[in-house]
């Protein structure tokens, strides 16, 4: 039996994916973790990939093919990082020593064993785990904003972790994942869609064998931690409701994440100090080469940057993916039609 996982990441996210890549070479130094790379390191970066804890690299055209430029054009970062994971799914599961996968966003730490879920992997195809596993009181107006408003815009399950077994069930399930994320993978709440994680709303309805993984050690994160209490025991170890923590999400490093936690770990100080350790964690691990912010896919090539306006523009016109197959190419002319028969370039960037 064979376990592998996966991260998806750019750059900018080096430091995070390198964190989560430790910590769980820590707890499984057997498994094969992969690192996917919707990116291009920069020049002065260098990286060399057999100094780091991942054991095979891929890239989008390693997925995509001659595909792989015109298509990352029509998405931005996020959507990019998010719309990926379907096909790397697809490609690891193919390998002849892939029994079972699991996903991990980069921004993951993890302190425990997560043998439980090998474990499940035996008996289920699939496996979630929800952003909210209890409910806010009626009076609770804040908490039923913050996290079951939000859980019902964005997705039930947190797509930052997800699992798979290979079987007949687990690879239906990431086929079908796969088309709908090379396609659909876009920030368009107002047609329903957020990503991938309001698309695997529907697993439970399309397949079968699936685990919705309520344990509250797994997937700790500001959007739970009104329901969940965290505590250093008499051995060392940190508890979750009485639970093993298995991994925690460090989700929004920085004043977003700050105030998540302010507002709901509230004298939770074993909260406090998680945090506080990541980011020293985050920090020792960063590339002062790799600037903040940095995506190779962010910008024409001659670093102009790319307005969402003119990703959904490229996207949504069969015409203009005709006539410009490498839009990111300022010679390849789509730069010169932006600005000869659009406002897009001009202030009209959103």
């Amino acid at each position: 039996m064979s376990v592998h996982a996966f991260t998806s990441f750019s750059f900018s996210y080096l430091n995070r994916a390198r964190v989560l890549a430790r910590t769980l070479r820590d707890h499984h130094p057997d498994w094969t973790i992969w690192a996917v790379v919707t990116d291009i390191c920069p020049q002065a970066a260098a990286l060399d990939w057999t100094e780091e804890d991942f054991d095979r690299v891929l890239f989008p055209a390693d997925l995509f093919g001659d595909t792989a430029e015109p298509w990352l054009f029509a998405h931005n970062v996020v959507e990019a990082c998010t719309a990926v994971k379907g096909a790397a799914a697809c490609h690891i599961l193919d390998q002849a020593d892939c029994d079972k996968l699991m996903y991990f966003d980069p921004d993951i730490a993890v302190f425990n064993s997560l043998t439980p879920v090998v474990d499940l992997l035996d008996s289920h195809s699939i496996i979630l785990t929800p952003h909210q596993t209890a409910p806010a009181g009626r009076s609770e107006r804040q908490n039923i904003m913050d996290n079951e408003l939000s859980s019902l815009m964005h997705g039930t399950y947190n797509l930052g972790f997800i699992a798979f077994s290979d079987t007949e069930e687990g690879r239906r399930c990431t086929s079908w994942w796969d088309e709908r994320l090379r396609d659909w993978c876009h920030d368009r709440k107002d047609i329903g869609v957020f990503v991938d994680q309001k698309w695997c709303d529907l697993i439970p309805c399309f397949f079968d064998n699936v685990k919705i993984l309520r344990d509250p050690g797994y997937n700790v994160a500001s959007w739970n931690l009104s329901h969940r209490t965290l505590v250093l025991d008499d051995a060392g170890q940190i508890r979750v409701n009485g639970h093993p923590l298995r991994f925690f999400h460090f989700t929004k490093l920085g004043p977003q994440g700050d105030a998540m936690t302010q507002r709901y770990a509230a004298g939770n100080t074993e909260v406090f100090e998680l945090w506080f350790w990541y980011k020293a964690q985050i920090e020792n691990a960063t590339d002062p080469r790799i600037p903040k912010g940095y995506w190779h896919y962010g910008t024409f090539d001659n670093d102009t940057p790319i307005p969402d306006t003119v990703r959904r523009l490229y996207r949504d016109r069969k015409d203009l993916r005709a006539a410009f197959k490498n839009p990111r190419q300022v010679e390849d002319g789509f730069f010169a039609w932006l600005h000869a028969e659009t406002d897009l370039m001009h202030g009209g960037a959103g």
